[in-house]
């Protein structure tokens, strides 16, 4: 177990430390903005989403190694997928970040992510990018750092919103 920690702690770190799509995105068509006034955390997520599909996504802001390695995760993640898995992948990450079966607004289940995206274990095998999200399960031991760790997914679902300009 102890290995499987350090791997965690490693991606986090690496993530924080060399932080992947943080810059600007001029020709954004979704931006939304994130703060998180306990701690000062602040996100600017840009999204370019053409034919429902998320075609470049960057970041800029400010915060702490949870904060931003959990944004540039999500650039990761979600860099070339359709917008229709975006939801699931919010609720995903919720519930590993809180340790809670409800996820979303909807109140469904983090199980109802994982079937709307198949076996979890068959996903993170086809994609790894989908296993750095379990890095963050180590968040849930520390309540006041989870909303560090989803600042960036919340700004993301209001990104999805609206429009840039809305």
């Amino acid at each position: 177990m102890s290995d499987l920690l350090d791997l965690y702690q490693e991606i986090i770190l690496d993530h924080s430390r060399h932080p992947r799509n943080f810059r600007g995105l001029p020709d954004a068509n979704r931006v939304a903005e994130g703060y998180n006034p306990l701690c000062g955390d602040r996100v600017t997520l840009r999204l370019r989403v053409e034919h429902g599909t998320i075609e470049d996504i960057a970041f800029e802001g400010a915060g702490c190694a949870i904060s931003t390695a959990s944004a540039s995760v999500l650039t990761e993640v979600l860099k070339g997928r359709p917008v229709a898995e975006v939801e699931p992948l919010i609720r995903r990450m919720l519930g590993i970040v809180t340790g809670e079966a409800a996820g979303g607004p909807s109140g469904a289940s983090a199980g109802s992510a994982d079937v709307a995206l198949g076996d979890p274990g068959s996903i993170d095998d086809l994609d790894p990018e989908l296993g750095a999200l379990d890095a963050f399960s180590g968040v849930r031991e520390y309540p006041s750092r989870v909303k560090c760790a989803t600042l960036a997914w919340h700004a993301l679902r209001a990104a999805l919103a609206r429009p840039a300009g809305a």
